[in-house]
């Protein structure tokens, strides 16, 4: 009996090599949970795509780089895989963004998987897919089922390694994450912090983002106010990546750690996608399961 389930894994993706090893790091525990299903990977951001497709058709870049997978090299958009897999027989399809919160990407995924669902033949038997059904991102999303402050309470349980390294060095543990100026994610930014610092009372956990609240500027009156001068300095991201590299602790004068270091601060940076721990590539893969539950389909 042919196989007709498959899994899109939708990333927002990253230009970076080094940083590839998050979104890998994903894939393959994926491929282990669920090694009886096939695993595609899309980016969900137009301008990656289109650099990495770029380098696809560049030979000096790809005799410079020969461990880049062709998985990334060919990378195709949500759309374009889910219709490829389609093409192929897979009817069944368990799409599961890597985003951290249910903001823009993710609103702009729904939509999609939403439309493809609401597609109708005159004959049924023609109809392209059976079900697509979409996991949640990192944080949780709009759900009656699994709710949002549960995912958050899985996640900070998941980074308990992040605090114990803050603790190693006497230092808060702060955190960027990316943030929208279009959607009110910053809630669920703060109550991920708000509960990193219940489970782990001895150290201050604080969170920003690039875009949007909360900002660095509520950050430094937090380590002003407590009297804190070091830092352990992490991307919450799943890939560290140009934000991580550039924005947070770059040598330029506004990244984080350029700014903090003129405050009398002393920051301890830590370069490392979210995706590059097992216990939170593991959060995807149980979200993963539970969608394809809440569908009445079964992963193997």
């Amino acid at each position: 009996m042919q196989q007709t389930q498959a899994i899109v894994l939708a990333m927002f993706g990253t230009t970076v090599e080094a940083a590839l090893g998050a979104l890998l790091a994903i894939r393959d525990a994926v491929r282990q949970a669920f090694p009886q299903t096939p695993v595609r990977l899309a980016f969900t951001s137009n301008q990656i795509r289109r650099i990495w497709n770029r380098r696809a058709a560049d030979p000096a870049y790809l005799a410079a780089h020969p461990d880049i997978p062709a998985e990334i090299l060919q990378v195709q958009g949500p759309l374009a895989a889910i219709a490829n897999l389609q093409d192929r027989g897979y009817d069944t399809l368990i799409v599961q963004p890597t985003h951290i919160v249910p903001a823009e990407e993710f609103h702009d995924l729904r939509s999609y998987v939403n439309g493809l669902n609401s597609i109708r033949t005159l004959k049924p038997r023609w109809q392209p897919f059976k079900t697509i059904a979409l996991g949640r991102p990192l944080l949780g999303a709009y759900s009656l089922k699994h709710t949002y402050a549960d995912d958050i309470l899985i996640v900070a349980r998941a980074l308990a390694e992040d605090a114990a390294l803050a603790r190693r060095h006497d230092a808060a543990l702060v955190y960027m994450g990316h943030g929208n100026h279009y959607f009110p994610s910053g809630g669920l930014y703060l109550e991920f912090a708000a509960r990193m610092r219940q489970l782990y009372p001895d150290v201050r956990t604080l969170i920003g983002t690039v875009e949007g609240f909360p900002s660095l500027e509520e950050i430094r009156e937090d380590l002003h106010l407590h009297g804190l001068r070091r830092v352990l300095l992490k991307p919450f991201l799943v890939v560290a990546g140009d934000h991580a590299r550039n924005d947070l602790a770059g040598p330029e004068e506004d990244s984080w750690q350029s700014i903090l270091i003129r405050d009398g601060v002393e920051v301890i940076p830590v370069l490392t996608g979210l995706g590059e721990q097992p216990a939170i590539a593991g959060i995807f893969v149980n979200h993963i399961a539970e969608a394809a539950a809440d569908a009445g389909l079964k992963l193997s």
